[in-house]
């Protein structure tokens, strides 16, 4: 059986969504094809000829990427079966139905994958399963090489980066997250025999870094300091980056040594806010004190925390936009901050625990099926025109951190007053991290 596994787009990673599934599928004698179309062109011959198009959609722009492609498969091969797996499968069934696709998986999805194989290539089928899988070291073969994806900047040098999962799911329920709606506070692990095998073969293609895309690396602190451990035994010039809760830097302060002393070069941390009252509607689990902490107890161990934020709420006003940036400002950390981050937008998806609020139900438009989203407008205009000026300025590839950082606040109205400081070299993934 000849099956083909689709990824549109991964932060610019190498992605395990179409390695993993690939090895289990390689076990079963399919003859498996990975197309990364976000760094390679779709392959329509290995589309037309395939008994099994899967497609990989694990955030709200790898899935309205997909959208076009899962149409186009259907016309250049009527017979394929089409899969659609990944977080937004299973909160977008009927778009994603309606394109064509007759197999929505959600969850722990290389089994359902798998399985797929000796079943009649009939029917409509929907599986979202939590089971606790025993996986096999990815299949990265035919994925385009590493060089072609994002890399980590350090020190005025680009290294070759590579990706892997040691968890997914997460624990927490923030009301905005993608993840609760299909996993509700569940997570599940990847053995680590299995995600040190994978790190060493990308080891052997070159990588010089890894990025573990865990939602959250501490949802399972044993097993994530167990597993930087090993990594820095086996490869002590191999350097890492993760993503921990605000929350749980400060709840496991020790690991968080353990990742200083292991090579670990940046930790990318969701906190959304600085406003108190948006991280309460938000469930977040941290104040903007603890956020102040968190970044006082990474500069005390030397690393650097690349905080995320959503800039743009309904809840955000002027004041509140400008003591961001204020903020970023005054605890020096204008360098860690991808200016991306500066004009993201709240994105209300469908099974959102945002919907359990009604100040939300209240705002939001219908649901918008080719957006994928509930459309919101903010009560003050002037804030959705803020973000609109915004987000080009981010966009900018001429200048650095600091002077779009500079822009931004020019248009915020909120005073720069940057005091002059030593230049610093922060580490940094080429491509940002949103989703």
């Amino acid at each position: 059986m000849k099956v083909l596994l689709v990824s549109t787009y991964e932060l610019g990673r190498q992605p395990f969504g179409l390695a993993s599934p690939a090895a289990w599928l390689g076990q079963r004698g399919a003859q498996v094809w990975c197309n990364d179309v976000a760094v390679e062109p779709f392959d329509d011959g290995a589309a037309a000829s395939a008994d099994l198009v899967c497609f990989y959609v694990p955030m709200h722009t790898a899935t309205r990427l997909a959208a076009p492609l899962i149409e186009r498969v259907r016309v250049i091969n009527p017979r394929a079966r089409i899969c659609c797996y990944g977080l937004y499968a299973p909160v977008n069934e009927l778009y994603l139905r309606s394109l064509g696709a007759d197999v929505i998986i959600g969850g722990e999805f290389e089994q359902g994958i798998a399985d797929l194989l000796g079943e009649p290539a009939e029917g409509q089928r929907s599986l979202t399963s939590f089971a606790r899988q025993r996986f096999v070291t990815p299949d990265r073969s035919s994925l385009p090489p590493l060089e072609l994806y994002a890399r980590v900047s350090t020190k005025g040098q680009e290294v070759v980066t590579g990706y892997t999962e040691g968890s997914r799911g997460c624990k927490h329920l923030c009301r905005h997250c993608p993840i609760v709606p299909v996993y509700n506070g569940t997570f599940r692990v990847v053995q680590r025999d299995v995600v040190l095998m994978d790190i060493e073969q990308q080891v052997a293609k070159g990588a010089g870094h890894i990025t573990f895309g865990d939602p959250d690396f501490f949802n399972a602190p044993g097993h994530a300091e167990a597993i930087v451990t090993e990594l820095h035994n086996r490869w002590p010039e191999l350097t890492y980056d993760v993503t921990v809760k605000v929350e749980h830097l400060l709840k496991h302060r020790k690991r968080v040594g353990t990742l200083a002393a292991t090579g670990c070069l940046f930790v990318t941390s969701a906190v959304e806010s600085v406003d108190d009252r948006v991280l309460e509607r938000l469930d977040k689990g941290h104040t903007r004190a603890d956020f102040i902490a968190a970044v006082s107890l990474l500069e005390e161990l030397g690393l650097v925390l690349n905080p995320t934020f959503v800039a743009f709420t309904p809840w955000t006003s002027m004041a509140g936009y400008r003591d961001l940036l204020e903020v970023v400002r005054d605890l020096g950390i204008i360098d860690n901050v991808s200016p991306v981050q500066l004009a993201i937008r709240l994105l209300i998806v469908r099974g959102s625990r945002l919907l359990d609020l009604p100040e939300v139900r209240d705002l939001v438009e219908p649901f918008d099926d080719q957006r994928l989203v509930f459309p919101w407008k903010h009560p003050a205009p002037e804030i959705d025109e803020l973000c609109r000026q915004v987000q080009p300025v981010v966009g900018e590839t001429k200048g650095n951190r600091r002077t779009l950082f500079q822009k931004v606040c020019a248009l915020a109205g909120a005073p720069f007053e940057d005091e002059p400081r030593p230049s610093i070299t922060v580490p940094y993934l080429t491509e940002p991290w949103y989703c």
